[in-house]
């Protein structure tokens, strides 16, 4: 990029965070705004003396990027967000088109916008317009648009342009659902009084405030509406962490202060432990393997690496090597530890790491260290502080359930990752970790990928069968990895011609053997063969890169909703399958969850909308967890597959996308935009098969009770029901949802209660004295099953009711009772249409679905990409809200 158009876009984005936080300030009631903003750019952008090395920013967990739109032309910013009302999203997308302002006239001014989707990543709100219910039946016995605040006036019109000549006429009526027709719009009055609310439109120049309690529209079918039960984003906001810890200022803030970083080279020390208990149960030599496939396989070439060996002291292996080929990996690969004795001093370690890594750079910043430990250090805690001071990444591995606390809160602190492997080789737990180490700031196609992790303990003579799929997107640098304990076994590997490969090559001392497909591997299914020459665990670990840089590759991410729980309390997996920004559906993804002790809970993970899963195909597929068999550290490990008859690449929009403006109501005309660009394409794109699996890291959990000679009561309740809807049939209303389970998301229920009112917020908050239906005949399926009912209200006691509220609770065996399910309505009337010409004859359209003052909170970082010969910014905002 040359240096003027990358000042230029610094400087537009300097005055989008700005305006922005002049914007927020107001709309909280003068409590946040941004104070310290960190740019991270990217290392082929031009050096200049006011970049600084980053700390523990990266691109990976920012909060906002700026990046290539999912598909062609769709310049929609979005925020990622899949987790429950109330808690913090995944991070924004803005597009370099939609930050260099060539969007303003479909979305908006940019700074207003980015308070929007702000407050959907930071505090969890979601939006007050829903795409899929743009109108519905209002109290007002009139067809209104989904809004908040209703205060928010303008014209519902269907606006139509072809060959420069445009059109607008008054929206017919749908026969079927009575509400407008598919092409019918909301087009708001320019001039407006309105107030409220940022998370309908806050492009209307009048629009200052988050709609609160007094102004909410609680009739709108809105996705906050839905999401967040009824309650308005200021609720939800006043009731955060944040909004708790701040008072209102008198004085303005200042503006944002913006700091340059810029993404450079990787610098990586390795600090392996080799006290004496490395020496039980093969550690020793399972570390060694992991680290020579990191060695090999893992990390990025272009990165430096050196390594520490500890016991009671640290010592010094080798100081720093850029990884250009593999003489510098073989060079590291002599300097593995082969003997474990003595104790265990984690802070002698960590010390010997810094000082390799000042000798490269005097600055220890942005630079990582791996830290693998099994053991116990009561005097970890006197580094602590300066670790967190240093600026360096403190990542993880724990082998074994005695790794000391300490250092798990370094991890978190600095921004590194916490990944627990067990003792059961079985489970392949310490290559899965490190091939978890990937830089998170490389390019997703220069990233090794894990196809295949898997392990099994064979007799003597027994054989490992199975096949590893090669999909198009990957097979550069493909790497087949087996290790065994005792001796090693016949490996038999064919490609997709049924061609038997080369030899592997055989590394007798670490008890492995592996082989490198040259060039590009054959796309297809590849099979191998393993005997087992002595009882033994044998693994297999297959990895890839992928196959062309302007293709992005099939990706699985897996995270906990947190890193500590206490039992009783569930927790949720989620694992997202990608291509690019593209959400793939369709694919069987199933979580493997380890205990201490090595006990194994497998999960089936669903996209399906119910439950723990908050969209229904977004690519996230989710579960709870309550297996809880102990106390202490947990892994996570997800598989995905995909099938060509299941899995698909859906090119439909993202989720949570900021609402296009369609045009503006003047002097009672309406100004039109042009029509919202979408994909020409068919909205799903069937995939070849694919494989992958993916660490998701560690978890903590405490409380749990000691149930070896006592069986635990049930205090796992049925899962919440977030999918109720209804429809009405002449006198009859008919009900769908997905069934809960007895213990959240597994199992049956014993049974539902179903009860209705005339008022929605008596519904919500006093369930138990609504009217009741009879459900006698209502038996309740597995849980993940699609459930209908059908039911006639009656007479309800209410006077001048317009809408019947519904709302489900289930009850298991336990008599344990869910939370009381998302509120379905139906209206008791055909809606009055705005009057036109057109409204005399409806559109018959049956199956059409309308669809402190001195305290902060940090925020992210700002990343520049390079995509083929296109320089293009990406985004991570680090900052900090204050009151």
């Amino acid at each position: 990029m040359g240096l003027f158009r990358g000042l230029v876009s610094l400087l537009v984005l300097f005055d989008m965070v700005t305006t922005a936080s002049t914007y927020l300030f107001e709309a909280t009631q003068k409590r946040f705004f941004f104070k310290n903003v960190s740019i991270l750019i990217p290392e082929n952008w031009e050096g200049s003396p006011e970049y600084k090395r980053p700390k523990h920013e990266s691109y990976e967990q920012a909060d906002v990027r700026v990046a290539a739109p999912a598909l062609p032309g769709r310049d929609e910013p979005y925020t990622r967000q899949f987790t429950e009302c109330g808690e913090k999203a995944e991070y924004i997308h803005f597009t370099p088109d939609f930050v260099l302002g060539k969007k303003q006239n479909e979305y908006g001014p940019s700074g207003r916008l980015f308070v929007h989707e702000w407050a959907h990543l930071r505090w969890g709100v979601f939006d007050e317009y829903n795409e899929e219910k743009p109108f519905y039946s209002g109290k007002s016995k009139k067809i209104e648009a989904t809004r908040c605040s209703t205060g928010i006036t303008g014209k519902n019109s269907v606006y139509k342009c072809q060959g420069g000549s445009c059109i607008t006429r008054s929206c017919k009526r749908n026969s079927t659902t009575n509400l407008y027709e598919k092409d019918c719009q909301f087009f708001p009055n320019k001039v407006q009084t309105e107030k409220a609310s940022i998370m309908f439109m806050q492009s209307i120049d009048s629009v200052l405030e988050f709609c609160n309690a007094e102004n909410h529209n609680q009739e709108a079918p809105s996705l906050q509406n839905i999401k967040c039960n009824y309650r308005s984003t200021w609720e939800i906001i006043s009731n955060s962490e944040d909004f708790k810890n701040t008072t209102p200022m008198t004085a303005p803030p200042p503006p944002p202060v913006f700091s340059l970083l810029r993404i450079s080279e990787r610098i990586l020390c390795l600090v392996l432990d080799k006290s004496g208990s490395m020496s039980s149960s093969t550690r020793l030599n399972r570390m060694n393997q992991a680290a020579k496939y990191f060695l090999l396989q893992t990390v990025e070439n272009g990165s430096w690496v050196g390594m520490v060996h500890f016991d009671s002291e640290a010592s010094v292996k080798s100081e720093l090597i850029q990884i250009k080929g593999d003489s510098e990996k073989n060079k590291l690969l002599e300097s593995l530890p082969t003997r474990a004795s003595g104790g265990t001093s984690i802070c002698s370690g960590i010390e010997a790491a810094f000082q390799v890594i000042e000798k490269l750079n005097a600055q220890i910043d942005g630079s990582e260290i791996v830290l693998l430990t099994d053991g116990e250090d009561s005097t970890t805690g006197s580094c602590a502080k300066a670790v967190k001071q240093s600026g360096a990444v403190i990542h993880l591995i724990a082998l074994g359930p005695s790794a000391e606390r300490a250092v798990i809160e370094m991890s978190t602190e600095t921004g590194g990752k916490h990944i627990y492997a067990s003792d059961n080789a079985e489970n392949n737990g310490l290559i899965d970790a490190f091939g978890a180490l990937t830089s998170e700031n490389a390019d997703p196609t220069q990233k090794s990928l894990q196809l295949e992790s898997k392990g099994l303990t064979l007799d003597n003579d027994t054989w490992m069968n199975d096949t590893v799929i090669i999909d198009s997107t990957v097979g550069k640098d493909t790497f087949f990895l087996v290790t065994w304990e005792k001796q090693p076994p016949s490996i038999s590997l064919w490609n997709p011609n049924g061609t038997l490969t080369e030899a592997f090559t055989q590394d007798t001392v670490s008890k492995m053997a592996y082989l490198s497909i040259p060039g590009t591997a054959q796309v297809g299914t590849w099979t191998y063969s393993l005997q087992a020459k002595a009882t033994e665990t044998l693994t297999i670990t297959v990895t890839s890169r992928a196959a062309s840089s302007s293709v992005p590759p099939i990706t699985v991410n897996a995270k906990m909703n947190k890193d500590t729980n206490s039992f009783p309390s569930p927790m949720i997996v989620y694992a997202q399958v990608l291509q690019g920004y593209l959400p793939i559906l369709g694919a069987s993804v199933t979580a493997i969850i380890e205990s201490n002790s090595g006990k194994i809970e497998v999960l089936e993970l669903l996209d399906n909308g119910a439950g723990a899963d908050t969209f229904k195909d977004d690519g996230v597929y989710s579960r709870y967890f309550t297996s809880y068999s102990e106390n202490g550290r947990y892994n996570l490990k997800v598989r995905a597959h995909g099938g060509t008859d299941s899995a698909r690449r859906s090119l439909q929009y993202p989720l949570n996308r900021a609402a296009y403006i369609p045009g503006w109501v003047v002097d009672g005309v309406i100004e039109g935009n042009s029509s919202r660009p979408e994909t020409t394409e068919d909205t799903q794109t069937i995939l070849e098969n694919f494989s992958r699996t993916a660490s998701g890291g560690a978890f903590v959990v405490s409380q749990v009770p000691d149930s070896t000679n006592v069986s635990l009561p049930d205090l796992f309740p049925p899962s919440q029901i977030t999918d109720l809807d209804a429809t009405s049939e002449g006198d009859q209303i008919n009900l769908t949802w997905t069934a809960p389970g007895d213990d959240f998301d597994v199992g049956t229920v014993r049974e539902y209660i179903i009860r209705i009112s005339g008022n929605i917020t008596d519904l919500r908050d006093n369930f138990d004295d609504a009217l009741q239906v009879n459900t006698t005949n209502l038996s309740p399926k597995e849980a993940n099953s699609k459930e209908t009912f059908a039911f006639k209200p009656g007479n309800i006691s209410e006077e001048n009711i317009t809408h019947i509220f519904i709302a489900i609770q289930s009850v298991d065996k336990s008599n344990l009772t869910s939370k009381v399910s998302n509120i379905a309505q139906v209206a008791l009337f055909i809606p009055q249409a705005d009057s036109g010409p057109d409204e005399s004859q409806p559109t018959p359209n049956p199956g059409e679905s309308h669809s402190t003052l001195n305290s902060g909170v940090n925020i992210s970082t700002v990343v520049c990409h390079f995509l083929s010969s296109l320089y293009i910014l990406g985004l991570v905002l680090y900052l900090m809200c204050e009151d």
